[in-house]
């Protein structure tokens, strides 16, 4: 064949393949008509004393020749106040029903070690403890959220506790905060009573635990106190919507702000998968898994408004994510994992999901924030390196405190095999100066899919748009490249009209804004 007819067949077939690929997906949303605020907490990360989350991850001490400021490191600051961290999570997860903040306090040669109990038996010297925490998420310009002990703790020392961290008037509580060296207190709002009371907290039943937590509410909420504090309860673990029925129906409205919601995307327990060498099959059961936030949102939220139909109480999925085996060489009481396309995936899907359902979710807190588990920075070492779920958590906070859009989506499917997911995701806001984002998510890794956007009527002067995406969703930044996964300026969308036109490309997230 001549050359020239053989590249002009390998056009021809290249053409065939592309128009193959683009499917269509239909979504619309009246540009004016939000009325519900999607709330910035839902933004928010989590930090346990867990494996290198607190120590080589936020803390390194301040003698560290690694850039710090009083001990926490320069470049996590940097990173997580371009992310826009709104809230963190603290000290767990399990370990905070076995951890007493009186031992993480005062000269740090005189605090106790502790053995870690959950999490790989390693001994914690705790150096970083209440005043470091609360210090940390003032550098971070990020509301504190403390987890209570209510498995091995007191009433009183969940008073006292909030007491030194939120009290202005001269007691025992307030007089020891001042003794070492804070006088203002520092006005903590984001209390959890307990940590997965089902189970690590303290396998408690749903009755019994309600009549605990009606009890250390109680306490909680003392004159003294400078700040207004939002009690959340320890919630269902994933679709035990029993537990959260009986919640509702126990505890007293003036005695609670928030329930809790606990739910990982995992392909099986005992069988979890590596976190980068994973097959189509498998990445389709975690998207599967993911997509699932949504029906358990939608059954937890429809039992909430049973008994209080003004949603005053809000949902609080403070853990969610992605969790595979561990990497290996790793202590697997670490949960350290790498941070794959796949996750980007997860991220953008589910906060579309909380976007979509904020009437009801307050708060929403990725596990976690270093080293563990779906973490967005990855340190060894002096070297840190931002995952692909960062730049989804980066890219998405245009939506903090927006307007949320309500959106009507006709989705293709993401098909393998016998099975079929919906191929996009979306959720769209207007923020306070009237500009628009919508947030789209592809997770088939293999289809182009065009999505045709109906504004109703409104129309933009022009749209810009950032995306993530990589030749293949195994891939990851490593230490060796660390940026080979990151935001990049997309041109992927035309506005015609009232119309937007966007090409997705496989297994891929775009954010775009409406001028």
């Amino acid at each position: 064949m001549k050359p020239k007819l053989y590249l002009l067949s390998l056009l021809m077939i290249f053409s065939c393949i592309n128009l193959q690929a683009q499917t269509n997906v239909n979504v619309s949303f009246p540009v004016d008509s939000g009325s519900v605020k999607i709330s910035k907490y839902i933004y928010s990360h989590f930090a346990e004393h867990l494996g290198r989350g607190i120590y080589d991850g936020f803390y390194v001490g301040d003698t560290s020749k690694i850039p710090n400021t009083h001990g926490v490191r320069n470049d996590v600051i940097a990173a997580l106040k371009k992310m826009k961290i709104p809230a963190l999570r603290w000290p767990g997860g399990c370990f905070a029903d076995t951890y007493h903040w009186k031992d993480g306090i005062g000269p740090k040669d005189k605090r106790p070690s502790i053995v870690n109990r959950w999490w790989g038996g390693i001994v914690e010297d705790n150096s970083f403890g209440t005043n470091e925490f609360l210090n940390m998420c003032e550098l971070l310009g990020a509301d504190p959220y403390i987890s209570g002990n209510v498995g091995s703790g007191t009433v009183q020392e969940l008073s006292d506790w909030v007491s030194y961290v939120s009290s202005d008037n001269k007691n025992p509580m307030s007089d020891l905060r001042r003794v070492n060296g804070r006088d203002k207190p520092w006005n903590v709002k984001f209390w959890g009573i307990g940590n997965e009371a089902w189970g690590c907290g303290g396998n408690m039943a749903p009755d019994y635990y309600a009549n605990e937590f009606r009890k250390y509410s109680t306490f909680m909420s003392g004159s003294d106190n400078t700040t207004k504090i939002y009690r959340i309860a320890s919630g269902a673990n994933s679709d035990d919507y029993n537990w959260t029925e009986t919640l509702m129906k126990q505890i007293p409205p003036n005695l609670i702000e928030g329930i809790a919601l606990h739910y990982y995307s995992v392909i099986d327990w005992d069988h979890k998968s590596s976190a980068t060498k994973f097959n189509e099959q498998q990445y389709f059961t975690t998207m599967k898994r993911a997509l699932f936030m949504d029906t358990l949102i939608t059954k937890h939220s429809r039992i909430m408004d049973k008994y209080d139909p003004k949603k005053k109480i809000g949902l609080v999925v403070d853990e969610w994510g992605g969790w595979y085996d561990v990497e290996r060489g790793t202590n697997p009481g670490f949960l350290f994992q790498q941070n794959t396309m796949r996750d980007a995936m997860i991220a953008g899907v589910t906060l579309n999901i909380f976007n979509n359902h904020c009437d009801r979710v307050r708060m929403a807190n990725l596990a976690q924030c270093i080293n563990v588990l779906q973490a967005v920075i990855l340190t060894s070492g002096n070297k840190l390196i931002l995952t692909p779920t960062y730049y989804v958590m980066e890219m998405y906070n245009v939506h903090q405190d927006a307007t949320l859009l309500p959106i009507i989506i006709n989705s293709d499917d993401y098909v393998l095999g016998d099975e079929k997911l919906s191929a996009v995701s979306v959720s769209a806001s207007k923020d306070k100066n009237g500009v628009v984002h919508i947030s789209l998510v592809n997770i088939d890794p293999d289809h182009v899919h065009k999505v045709k956007l109906n504004l109703n009527g409104k129309k933009f002067a022009a749209v810009t748009g950032r995306i993530l995406a990589s030749a293949k969703v195994q891939d990851y930044n490593s230490f060796d490249n660390p940026e080979k996964i990151k935001a990049e300026t997309f041109n992927g969308a035309i506005l015609k009209g009232e119309d937007l036109d966007v090409n997705m490309p496989g297994a891929s997230v775009v954010v775009l804004t409406l001028n």
